[in-house]
């Protein structure tokens, strides 16, 4: 049986707390959550008939600041996904240094199957289910899998109307006409091309001679393919859900980018051969970028995998063994904690932005991002150095430190 994100994320855990010298049943408390909802509510569908929808909101920790997490619409949402990808944005917020704790979310529906209207009113109903957990000192959702601005707006207003006036600080990824951020919308493929940089300084690669493969071309794996083309590297291969291209001489990612707004997938595109996700993932290039979905290189495909550097731009796109192999192989991994960490760090000054009533320039958000995670890589890297561990291993490590100091400090109420 296939091993879930959950366990995944435990095995992580176990792994990065054993060079942590923890007070006695520190470890226990930071495996579970602090808390879980599970929400089922009925919607009324567009030929009349009553739907019941199950969602989730889960919350790690919340020692460093409120929680601050995804909402993700997808058939295979299940509670054990939401947990694992709650206690990454723990450490994801720690290891990059904002102020909070992580939280996730998730209704199990198919979003491309629903009509607009039913989207919209099931988004509402689920906000105000949720909204007992919600508030910007609180909990605040932000885009995951299958929402973006569009359902951001919707859940702000939903909580909005109950609150009898406007919050905009209660979720982040909102269009910039009601709160939103410049930058936000690339933030998280920024961060990955910002990381996939420092490490190609660190295996002496220039990027003007760095061979890129994205596989995904959404919210992170676009921006994150033209961002890195724009400083010199030539990406040869890019998939989606539906297929893949190849181009040893390089794609032309706004050109491709163009294309697949209109057609509605890069499968097809006529400046470069098809390929299959699997076969992607397997070419010989200097950085692999997965940007998809978890548990996409395992231990049986990762001994075919030839890239020198993998930037995890998704959640869990490696499982341990396939971890282990890699690492075995030399390659340096860019873990998913650090290297997508970009879009929380951009949504925590959104938050910020939205709390104040004082908005920034584009130049200020992406130079501030810059900084943060070039400032989180070299941490990493330097721990990982002298912990003689691996960069994930090192950013747990350094995640699960911050938190354990917070609470520490805080102390255990009562």
């Amino acid at each position: 049986m296939e091993e879930n994100a959950y366990a995944i994320a435990l095995r992580q855990f176990d792994k990065a707390v054993r060079y942590i010298d923890l007070k006695p049943g520190m470890a226990d408390y930071l495996r579970v959550p602090k808390r879980e909802l599970i929400v089922n509510f009925p919607v009324t569908m567009d030929d009349g008939s009553v739907r019941v929808f199950t969602g989730y909101r889960v919350h790690h920790n919340t020692a460093l600041g409120p929680t601050k997490g995804g909402i993700r619409y997808h058939p295979s949402v299940t509670l054990d996904e939401v947990r694992a990808l709650a206690m990454w944005m723990t450490w994801k917020c720690a290891v990059v240094g904002i102020p909070y704790g992580g939280a996730k979310g998730g209704v199990v529906c198919d979003p491309k199957a629903l009509s607009l209207r039913e989207l919209e009113k099931m988004t509402r109903r689920y906000a105000t289910e949720i909204s007992v957990l919600m508030s910007p000192q609180g909990d605040i959702p932000a885009p995951d899998l299958g929402t973006g601005e569009r359902e951001m707006a919707w859940i702000m207003d939903t909580y909005s109307m109950h609150r009898g006036y406007s919050v905009p600080a209660v979720v982040t990824g909102k269009p910039l006409a009601i709160g939103g951020s410049l930058g936000r919308s690339e933030a998280t493929g920024r961060g990955v091309a910002i990381t996939t940089l420092e490490a190609l300084k660190r295996k002496n690669i220039p990027v003007d001679k760095a061979r890129v493969v994205v596989q995904g071309f959404g919210k992170v794996g676009a921006p994150a393919a033209y961002l890195i083309e724009e400083r010199g590297a030539k990406v040869i291969a890019v998939s989606d859900a539906n297929g893949g291209v190849y181009n040893p001489n390089g794609i032309k990612i706004r050109e491709l980018l163009a294309y697949a707004k209109t057609c509605g997938s890069v499968v097809g595109y006529p400046y470069a051969e098809p390929i299959t996700n699997a076969e992607l993932l397997e070419l010989e290039c200097d950085v692999l970028m997965p940007c998809a979905l978890e548990k996409q290189i395992t231990a049986a495909n990762a001994p075919r995998v030839r890239a020198a550097i993998i930037a995890e731009g998704a959640n869990g796109p490696l499982t341990p063994e396939a971890d282990e192999i890699l690492v075995g192989k030399g390659v340096f991994i860019i873990p998913d904690i650090l290297c997508n960490a970009g879009g929380v760090t951009v949504s925590y000054f959104e938050w910020v932005q939205d709390l104040q009533s004082f908005f920034w320039s584009e130049d200020e958000i992406n130079e501030r991002l810059r900084q943060i995670m070039v400032r989180s890589f070299n941490h990493i890297a330097r721990l990982a150095y002298e912990k003689e561990v691996d960069m994930r291993t090192a950013a747990q490590i350094l995640g699960i430190q911050r938190v354990v100091e917070a609470v520490m400090i805080r102390g255990i109420y009562p």
